[in-house]
């Protein structure tokens, strides 16, 4: 991300707590192992016939299907770990506690920084652990820590997106404070000196190579449902030209430095598209850009802005990926306000709809959290609100990332609790990820609800290829087959079962549940189950 670490708020000096956000219903529907009749009976299969044949799935286009993300970052500490160094278990609370907060928001997905450094938050047979971790780079600290991460994100059902750096090495410019098994080290001519920091030189093969290989061996060795880059690839603009003569010289071949370096990246880009979907088709590859490509007076392509531009500054052809259907999403850094004289937000969210329409690559937008609370718009907590609105009179925007999950933590002026009251204050199902094939589950069978003394229990017979599941709640007693919106989803779970908290004693309500599988394909319903609520 393009941001200052300066304006960062630990996630430790104020966690957004899901009792403070009360009074919705399906917040904080808990989840829990299958049920007994159903793992006896097996999951459902193929082929079985459906409980309720004559009524569809529901609507995957409706505003119940967003991504809602927020991104962990670990460079200098800036969200996790609060402090290198921590022992495993205060690593591990605090983890947890920011996995906590989405869920209190009504998020879905998080995307944490991995590979901030040409380092590792895993043990890697190519790259040290990483200095944010225990302060010394190469350093065990002791656990998996990205297979503890997955697994505490899957349990609650939040996405993991793992997000790497691709050509970052250090932040500062001494080779020799890097570990001795750091691949700079060992291969320093990989290494430029640039902007007070080390970088990859992305004109080598040799480097394209290394992150290809740190990013592939993530992907086949930890059940991530993405891989995400951000706005680094050549570092921003700084003092002089970035140092690569010497590679140019040599692969430039005709091509004019500038184009040299797109096709640079390009290579990457095209090449880690290719082989994550090889390996695993269903783990997605996503980009969060910076949020203008091009200005329309250097392109009538472009968009209405006048700010850096990342074709030609950083070489990063957004657009050209969008068109080439290189990329499953595109999150662009939107971090303007609205009424921007040189970036407007309004206008660039319409731009960046028109560039992916037509296309299988799914729009969201990634908003500035950490800037809330700056002079001009971003004194008013309602700004990122507004933002939200604003987003839905385009149906190509798919849902919002927030930078970063120590300002969502903090909650500064209230705008977080702000956005989940005015956006969020119902669950969300990602929209299905249509352009890497997949389908939805056999719908599931034997819906079960009951009074529980914590609200009512439902319980289902699984489904055979499903992920998570979808538990829709209609007031009274309603038709046993019955189509659903939205607006009745109550929870997407892992697991045959979940307590409904928000149940009032001595109501009746009417249950029911879909399947999904890990792309978000959603099943039709199965017959509904009418329960009426424990009295107090």
């Amino acid at each position: 991300m393009a941001w200052r670490t300066g304006t960062r708020i630990r996630a430790t000096a104020a966690v957004l707590a899901a009792g403070a956000m009360t009074g919705t219903a399906g917040c904080g529907v808990p989840a829990f192992g299958g049920g007994d009749d159903g793992d006896r009976a097996g999951p459902v299969t193929a082929g079985a016939k459906p409980e309720c044949p004559k009524v569809a799935a529901p609507d995957g286009e409706s505003a119940a299907r967003q991504v809602r993300g927020m991104w962990i970052a670990t460079v200098g500490n800036t969200d996790w770990p609060a402090e290198p160094g921590e022992s495993a278990a205060r690593q591990k609370k605090q983890f947890t506690r920011l996995l906590d907060t989405a869920k209190a928001m009504n998020m879905n997905a998080v995307f944490v920084q991995i590979r901030p450094d040409s380092d590792a938050f895993y043990p890697s047979p190519y790259e040290p652990w990483s200095q944010w971790l225990t302060g010394t780079q190469g350093k065990n600290p002791g656990y998996d820590v990205l297979d503890f991460m997955v697994k505490e994100a899957h349990a609650r059902n939040l996405e993991f997106h793992a997000w790497f750096n691709p050509y970052r090495v250090s932040r500062q410019d001494d080779l020799k404070k890097l570990a001795a098994t750091s691949p700079a080290r060992r291969h320093p001519d990989w290494v430029r000196k640039y902007g007070g920091g080390l970088w990859y030189d992305p004109g080598l093969p040799q480097v394209r190579d290394l992150a290809t290989k740190a990013v592939l061996d993530v992907v086949h060795k930890y059940d991530v449902d993405a891989v995400h880059f951000d706005d680094y690839f050549y570092p921003y603009p700084e003092d002089g030209d970035f140092p690569d003569s010497a590679a140019y010289k040599t692969y430039g071949k005709g091509l004019s430095k500038a184009n040299w370096r797109r096709r640079n990246v390009d290579a990457l880009v095209q090449t880690l598209s290719q082989q994550i979907h090889q390996a695993k088709p269903w783990v997605r590859f996503g980009i969060s850009p910076f949020g203008v490509w091009r200005n329309k007076t250097s392109d009538p392509n472009g968009s209405p802005t006048s700010a850096l531009q990342s074709y030609d500054d950083i070489y990063a052809d957004t657009r050209g990926w969008i068109k080439k259907g290189w990329l499953d999403y595109v999150t662009p850094q939107l971090y303007w306000p609205i009424g921007d004289a040189r970036a407007d937000y309004a206008k660039l969210v319409a731009w960046w709809a028109d560039q992916v329409k037509g296309t299988a690559v799914q729009l969201t937008i990634g908003q500035a959290g950490y800037r809330v609370g700056e002079p001009g718009p971003w004194r008013k907590p309602a700004e990122l609100s507004r933002h939200l609105t604003l987003n839905r009179k385009y149906p190509q925007v798919r849902g919002d990332v927030f930078f970063s999950a120590a300002d969502i933590a903090a909650n500064r002026r209230g705008f977080a609790a702000r956005i989940r009251d005015d956006h969020y204050s119902r669950p969300a199902i990602p929209p299905a990820a249509t352009g890497r094939g997949g389908h939805a589950p056999p719908p599931v069978q034997d819906t079960r609800a009951v009074p529980d003394g914590k609200g009512v229990k439902v319980q289902w017979r699984p489904s055979q290829g499903a992920v998570s599941y979808a538990v829709y709640r209609a007031d009274g007693r309603t038709a046993a087959c019955a189509p659903l919106g939205g607006a009745r989803l109550i929870g997407d779970v892992r697991g045959g079962g979940v307590i409904d908290p928000s149940a009032k004693p001595g109501r009746a309500y009417t249950y029911y549940v879909t399947a999904l599988d890990r792309l978000h394909h959603e099943s039709a319903p199965a017959r509904g189950s009418t329960v009426t609520a424990a009295e107090g």
